[in-house]
């Protein structure tokens, strides 16, 4: 969730578009499973990267775990938080709700041959959560732009940093391979804290190692200006519209580093012009990027894929 203020006349230019309309899903050909190749491509474009599959990961020691699941450059990847998951989508990741989804739908997916990855928020308060109640009302800032039932956190707070470790431990529980960590950016925005870059840095390499501890393979969402410091830390890139602000070349660090970046695009004109979002694949595809174009709500009710 990135640049909420954003988010209200998007969904308005969606509409007024004629956007949002259920199945537009090109998908990613069939049977991808995080480990063998993929080389479908959706709007009529060519097939992306292979999928590189999943390596063992360095890491802990002492009873942590030592190797966790690896993505790929140029995985196939399906996104929906909201609504029932749709699984029938033929990509080799699936990024869902943590909260939202049990450990049933969790393996079924994974008999089928997906990977999936399990989204939660780990900067901002949600009041809907089971969890709610044990943050404390100083751990709680402003309302973040466009999401007024959300306020930041206080990350640098020992009582969020043990909620999320309680959260990673039902990723566990549930089977899920990773997680999303969402709004790890709180030090460039408007939270009511005084949060400093390296306050955020150290919260965020905690999300990683308290991750890899437990043998989950863990996402780094936006926060682009960390990513220097974090590409190290974490296994993949989770990014939100970064051809829409020009924003790309910052994500090339993962790349490099034969880690995917996931992104997803939203702008109407990607939706609706055939033309612009075949430019903006190609351009994708050059970068090795696994990105799709969806609706903001993220409710699968379309789906582009560039791969």
């Amino acid at each position: 969730m990135r640049r909420q203020w954003m988010v209200w006349c998007m969904a308005l230019c969606l509409a007024a578009c004629g956007g949002g309309g259920g199945g537009g899903d090109d998908d990613d050909g069939g049977g991808d499973s995080g480990i063998v190749g993929e080389s479908s491509g959706g709007s009529g474009d060519t097939g992306g990267t292979g999928d590189s599959g999943d390596t063992g990961g360095t890491g802990g020691t002492g009873g942590t775990a030592t190797s966790w699941y690896q993505p790929g450059v140029g995985i196939t990847w399906q996104w929906q938080l909201l609504g029932n998951v749709d699984t029938s989508v033929a990509a080799a990741l699936y990024d869902i709700d943590l909260f939202d989804v049990d450990a049933a739908q969790i393996a079924a997916l994974q008999a089928a041959g997906h990977r999936v990855i399990c989204y939660f928020s780990a900067g901002s308060y949600e009041g809907w959560r089971p969890d709610a109640s044990r943050f404390q009302a100083a751990e709680l800032g402003k309302t973040l732009d466009g999401f007024a039932d959300e306020r930041w956190l206080d990350v640098g707070s020992a009582n969020v940093a043990a909620i999320m470790k309680d959260r990673l431990d039902l990723a566990v529980q549930k089977g899920c391979d990773g997680v999303e960590p969402d709004n790890v950016d709180g030090w460039d925005n408007d939270t009511g804290f005084t949060l400093s870059r390296d306050t955020q840095l150290a919260f965020n390499r905690m999300l990683a190692s308290e991750s890899h501890a437990r043998g989950l393979a863990v996402g780094l969402k936006n926060a682009l200006g960390q990513i220097p410091d974090l590409v190290g830390d974490f296994d993949f890139a989770v990014n939100e519209q970064c051809f829409e602000f020009d924003e790309c070349d910052a994500l090339a660090p993962f790349i490099a580093a034969g880690k995917p970046v996931l992104g997803a695009e939203y702008l109407a004109s990607y939706v609706n012009d055939v033309a612009a979002r075949d430019a903006m694949c190609a351009d994708a595809r050059q970068r090795g990027f696994s990105t799709l174009v969806l609706p903001l709500d993220l409710d699968n009710s379309f789906r582009f894929s560039c791969l």
